[in-house]
């Protein structure tokens, strides 16, 4: 009991330095600019115009910039920075007896989680090791398959993330994101909650594509078709009306990356 009570102190110390708090920001900021260029590459695909529109396309674009290597090295500290604020958040319900801290702890932590696996992503850009979503999901989804009970823990991860993208389209619906922010009144308030809305509920429908391939994997099992998100937004083409679709959730990719940006400003950190 004690020693959690130290862990929470020791979490909530460091994940009230103004420091962090900062450079978690900038975290905000590179996932607003990772998120505009994924919209980008997103309708660009719809277009029939190639590219890869997942976090590591989205990347890649940024290195070509002038001066891309110093900003892919600022929003691999910024996203390293965020992560760590969330995983030292989600320490906060560390020997909690509340379900509802616990819960929201675990929330924390898979964002910690996410905005890690970006600063990994950026960080390979950096180095010159670039990985590829698509691929990387194959493997993961090879190696799950090959464990005993396989096929029912990738149904169970498809689940999962479907329920993600799920989560997603409620907060963007009902306006949860809310609660994240520091809202401004008048229009810029009005503008920051219609980014909101789009982006998230956009964003939903293509992680829910994402969960949905796992299971398709999972239940052909097939490595092959557990497509990275790249692979998800592409698989929506081949829908009546995909190409559409796939443009509404470019511009709400987009849409959520200006909100990315709006709320390094106005974040509750």
């Amino acid at each position: 009991m004690r020693a959690g009570r130290e862990a929470r102190r020791t979490a909530s110390r460091a994940g009230n330095s103004r420091v962090l708090g900062t450079v978690a920001r900038i975290g905000f900021a590179a996932s607003g600019l990772m998120h505009l260029l994924m919209g980008y590459l997103a309708i660009r695909v719809a277009r029939h115009q190639g590219g890869e529109s997942d976090q590591s396309g989205a990347f890649a674009q940024v290195a070509k910039l002038p001066g891309g290597t110093v900003i892919l090295w600022v929003a691999v500290t910024g996203l390293a920075a965020l992560a760590l604020w969330y995983l030292l958040q989600a320490g906060l319900g560390i020997g909690s007896s509340s379900k509802k801290r616990w819960g929201h702890s675990l929330a924390l932590l898979g964002n910690g989680v996410a905005y890690a696996a970006l600063a990994s992503t950026a960080l390979s850009l950096v180095l010159r090791n670039p990985t590829d979503s698509s691929s990387s999901s194959s493997q993961a989804s090879g190696t799950i398959l090959s464990l005993p009970g396989g096929q029912w823990l990738l149904i169970l991860v498809g689940l999962i993330t479907a329920g993600v993208g799920c989560y997603f389209v409620y907060k963007g619906a009902r306006r949860k994101f809310r609660d994240d922010l520091v809202m401004p009144a008048g229009p810029a308030g009005k503008a920051v909650a219609a980014l909101g809305i789009t982006g998230h509920i956009a964003k939903g429908i293509a992680i829910f594509t994402l969960g949905v391939l796992f299971v398709v994997a999972a239940v052909k099992v097939n490595p092959e078709d557990a497509a990275g998100l790249d692979g998800a937004l592409k698989a929506l083409t081949a829908l009546p009306f995909g190409e559409g679709i796939l443009i509404f959730i470019g511009v709400g990719l987009g849409a959520y990356g200006l909100y990315c940006f709006a709320r390094a400003w106005l974040a509750r950190l």
